[in-house]
Formats: structure tokens, C-alpha cells, sequence
């Protein structure tokens, strides 16, 4: 995963600095749509299988959106986390926890039907507190486990509330799961 990482970062970075030397605007008009159509989608092809599980992997990673929101014209004095909520977006880190939990919605409401068949262990029960959809934690003798998808997702999945998770359509999950999202991580 970090030599995916290490290839990425890179390859998005040159990507950004051709839009860059390309555009003479650094307006958040211009530079927020060419980043989301041209760059961001090489730092989260397939995030969900070869996520990084490395601090350092995740904040190479994140070096090039910082850098993205930093050429903005009226951002430049404001910190990482402003930049982001004054353009309205997510850190890769939480888009990736979006991702998963996305990905788990649909494989928990039958959209992969036989692919998704026991993949996740349910702990349905009305008496719990926050959903009434938990799943449960598996346990492993190894750590490495810890950062598979079945394992990483299910901690934030067990922590969304109950109006988030007992919607019946991914349209509905996907804009409640914004304001959600915002208090789980």
C-alpha cells in the first residue's frame, strides 16, 4: 500500500502543477472544479482496496489537496481545516470513511446479494443505543486485520445515528451521511 501511495502522490501532484502553470486564475471557481474533476480522482481510485493504512501514507496523500486549497487567492492565511470548510469540502481521510460507508450501505441493503453474503456480522436490535443496526467487531490474533474494510468501517458505521442508517434509498443515506460525518471523525 505504500509503494501505491508513494506512485500516487506524485503522479497527482504533477497533475496540479500542470493546472497551475496552465490557468493564470486562482480563483475558488476555477480551481475547485479542474481539482475535483482532474486531480482528486487519482488520490481516491479505488481508496476502499488499497487505502493507506500509514500515517505517513495518509498525509502524503493529503499534502497535495493542502496544497490545492493553499493556492486559492483570500485562503492563504487561513489554517488546513478552514481552507477545507470554506470551500466545503472533506480531508481524504474522512472522503475515505464516506467511501467505506457508503460501499457498506449498499452491501448491507442487498444491492451485492450474493457477493456480500456474510461479509458483514449483524447485531440487529431496537434496545441499542444510537442505531438499531450495529454490526459486530470481529476479533483477530493479528493487527493486520484491523485495516481491512470489513474491520476499519465498522467502528463509524456502529457511531452514526439512527436517522442516518435506517433510510431506504443511497440518496438519502449519502445527504444525511454529510451531516453526519461531521461528527464521527
Amino acid at each position: 500500500m505504500s509503494q501505491q501511495c508513494a506512485l500516487t502522490a506524485p503522479k497527482a501532484n504533477c497533475i496540479l502543477d500542470c493546472t497551475k502553470r496552465s490557468v493564470a486564475s486562482r480563483s475558488r471557481e476555477l480551481t475547485l472544479p479542474l481539482y475535483s474533476a482532474l486531480v482528486r480522482p487519482h488520490l481516491e481510485y479505488c481508496f476502499q482496496l488499497w487505502g493507506p493504512q500509514h500515517r505517513r501514507d495518509m498525509d502524503r496523500l493529503e499534502w497535495v489537496q493542502r496544497r490545492t486549497t493553499n493556492m486559492i487567492r483570500g485562503l492563504e492565511h487561513l489554517s488546513y481545516e478552514d481552507r477545507l470548510r470554506e470551500m466545503g469540502l472533506f480531508s481524504l481521510e474522512n472522503r475515505r470513511v464516506q467511501g467505506d460507508l457508503l460501499a457498506a450501505f449498499q452491501y448491507l441493503k442487498g444491492a451485492y446479494r450474493r457477493d456480500g453474503e456474510g461479509l458483514f456480522i449483524r447485531g440487529c436490535s431496537d434496545r441499542m443505543r444510537g442505531n438499531g443496526f450495529k454490526l459486530k467487531e470481529g476479533r483477530f490474533r493479528l493487527d493486520i486485520r484491523k485495516k481491512f474494510f470489513t474491520v476499519r468501517m465498522v467502528r463509524h458505521w456502529n457511531r452514526l445515528p439512527r436517522e442516518v442508517v435506517d433510510v431506504p434509498s443511497l440518496e438519502l443515506f449519502k445527504a444525511r451521511l454529510d451531516e453526519g460525518l461531521s461528527n464521527l471523525v
